[in-house]
């Protein structure tokens, strides 16, 4: 197999003759106008004591073998007095040679680093390249790095670097908060095959011996991860995107057994640019391009201007697209913060149906609160970031981190929320570099007013989410009252404060009240200007909780502390005792059938205005409830459907 790689390397370096790469010109590419040499926004604290600038990638790939081979060049600045430069890269793939200002520089591959000995030592803020010549067989780690497939009996290879997967395939250097400013990728595949990659096309050429030579030119910061080519026979179509300020296009490349269903997808990403640029600035790279690339792999991955896609679909694509701001423009800075990539992409997808299709919007939602809720526990920020499967939980980091902004812009409202989430994309400390979660809700809280580390603590690193319970009654002369029940799913979250909207209605007039609700059993009092028949518990599904209960009693009821109701009724799976303060401490509850016989007996602890009655294992049939404490007894009836 070794002979194979070796084989397979001379014949690269011999593609390359005509684009060799002159360290000497160094300065003169790293401070060119086509390569972007940035500050970086997290340089004040490097990894490894230097800055990336320059990537180029010059490599060989035949869709047919599962191989890769090639030189990769960086260029860096040090950050401190530099004597060794470490880079990632896999132990199952063979460095042959690195090369410094065209002299051997002598280097250890052990486990999956890359040690080079520079010659002398670098001084802080000196630029300096290297060349690492190497090949081999990419491990399958994570999602699939660097994977060789069949497509309709082509041969297929397209690599996927999210989240540790980049080492799999070429030596760079795995840290989200160090950008590189430039980057090319040159890959030398059979003729009859397209690359796809990052950035423009500015060289497609037939060098006459069997191979085409692909090179992607890339000039803004991009992170490691993002990263990628795939190779085989695509077909390629266009759609325009007019912008203000740029048209772009969205080249795709696609199967071609599946172009017609591509085609028949892909123009609603026009609405979608359009979109995304009027509420979060114009798409980040329209001098350039964006694209799509399809893959053997059921979902997509955001590659900067070229995302990488598995099948289309509307929803699919809109996420894509959306972490061309979020993900790919502003990176999260650790992978515990992945929320801030892949929260924002499902919600971007959701902000598609309120504003494009709007039928859709309720039923987003709506299923989003079922799946989150369906399980009591987990938090949005990434417990344990060597996990693959709960970096990637659909359930907590998609879902939950949509929910978890969706409900940040109704604390903060509309205004507030996009003006904070504007200037946190243009904040020079953050874009085309990364950020963390404290810095994107200190945009929040500057243009909000709001102090939102409660909400953090509750929403962010807290598990679970509320169950509300609603009993409210109106007098003759329009007079509410309301009392608010609050439980929670987990324990690491004992009360969740939050802004409760309810909307009072009859057939003809409606109107609805926020209360600030700050503890469970608060009680509200107002008045309105209609004789209500029904409250509807946040009927546009800001709030995301469990299965909440809504109860209307007779004027006064709430205010009569010796009353106890039980609600709903009939029952279905579980029922509330609203105990208002007749009964404290340790009571005894017991359910009775309808012979007589006691069919569930507990002994619990009453602190709050009302408990729960779980009647899952109930038969249908008519039941009566004894509370007992040391002097009172109390007794309700009901029917379990």
């Amino acid at each position: 197999m070794r002979t194979i790689i070796l084989l397979t390397l001379a014949c690269a370096n011999a593609a390359w003759g005509q684009i060799t790469f002159d360290p000497g010109t160094l300065h003169e590419i790293a401070n060119s106008e086509r390569v972007q040499v940035l500050p970086h926004a997290k340089s004040g604290n490097p990894t490894r004591g230097y800055d990336l600038r320059y990537h180029r990638l010059e490599l060989n790939a035949d869709p047919s073998v599962r191989a890769i081979s090639g030189v990769v060049t960086h260029y860096f600045t040090a950050t401190m007095d530099l004597d060794e430069v470490i880079f990632d890269l896999s132990g199952d793939l063979v460095v042959s040679s690195v090369e410094h200002q065209g002299t051997s520089a002598p280097f250890v591959h052990a486990g999956d680093l890359l040690s080079v000995t520079l010659p002398s030592t670098l001084v802080v803020g000196q630029l300096d390249s290297l060349s690492i010549t190497y090949g081999g067989i990419p491990p399958d780690t994570g999602f699939g790095s660097f994977v060789q497939d069949e497509h309709n009996g082509a041969p297929v290879i397209w690599t996927l670097s999210e989240p540790y997967g980049a080492r799999d395939w070429w030596p760079c250097k795995q840290d989200l908060n160090d950008k590189a400013d430039s980057l090319d990728v040159i890959v030398v595949v059979p003729s009859g095959q397209r690359v796809a990659g990052n950035g423009l096309l500015v060289e497609e050429t037939d060098l006459g011996n069997g191979t085409v030579r692909f090179h992607w030119r890339h000039r803004h910061p991009i992170d490691y991860y993002l990263v990628a080519f795939a190779v085989t026979n695509y077909s390629v179509y266009s759609n325009m995107v007019p912008l203000p300020g740029a048209t772009v296009e969205v080249l795709n490349y696609v199967y071609p057994e599946d172009q017609w269903a591509a085609e028949g997808v892909t123009p609603g990403i026009i609405e979608q640019m359009q979109l995304y640029s009027e509420l979060f600035g114009e798409y980040p790279f329209a001098d350039e391009k964006y694209g799509h690339a399809q893959m053997s792999w059921a979902g997509g991955m955001e590659h900067q201007t070229m995302t990488f896609l598995g099948g289309y679909s509307y929803e699919l694509l809109a996420h894509e697209l959306a972490h061309q701001w979020f993900g790919d423009l502003v990176t999260c800075g650790s992978w515990e913060d992945l929320w801030l990539n892949e929260g924002w992409a499902t919600y971007l997808s959701g902000l598609c149906y309120e504003h494009l299709a709007p039928q859709y919007w309720m039923p987003f939602k709506a299923e989003r609160k079922s799946y989150i809720t369906s399980q009591p526990g987990g938090s949005v920020l990434v417990t344990d970031t060597t996990s693959i499967n709960r970096l990637f939980d659909s359930r907590l980091t998609y879902a939950k981190g949509a929910y978890v902004l969706h409900m940040l812009r109704w604390v903060c409202g509309d205004a507030a929320f996009f003006q904070g989430v504007n200037n946190y994309l243009n904040d020079p400390l953050h874009r085309n570099s990364s950020a963390l979660t404290s810095e994107f809700i200190a945009h929040l809280e500057a243009t909000s007013g709001l102090d939102l580390s409660e909400f953090v603590a509750d929403w962010y690193v807290g598990e679970g989410f509320p169950t509300y319970g609603l009993v409210w009654s109106q007098a003759a002369n329009g007079d509410v009252s309301v009392q608010l029940d609050q439980t929670t799913s987990h324990p690491s979250v004992d009360f969740f404060e939050m802004p409760v909207p309810i909307r009072f209605k009859n057939g003809t007039m409606e109107e609805t009240r926020i209360l600030d609700h700050t503890s469970s059993g608060q009680t509200y009092s107002f008045n309105l200007p209609f004789q209500a028949d029904s409250a509807l518990f946040d009927p546009e599904l800001w709030i995301l909780s469990g299965q909440n209960l809504v109860l209307q009693v007779p004027e006064g009821a709430l205010g009569n502390n010796e009353v106890l109701l039980l609600y709903p009724d009939p029952v279905a799976d579980a029922a509330w005792i609203h105990v208002g303060t007749a009964l404290r401490g340790t009571i005894d509850l017991e359910v009775i059938d309808n012979t007589g016989r006691i069919v569930r007996s507990v002994r619990t602890q009453v602190d709050q205005l009302r408990i729960p009655l779980n009647a899952t294992d109930l038969v249908a049939g008519y039941y009566t409830v004894r509370l007992r404490s040391n002097d009172r007894t109390y007794t309700l009836r009901f029917v379990k459907a």
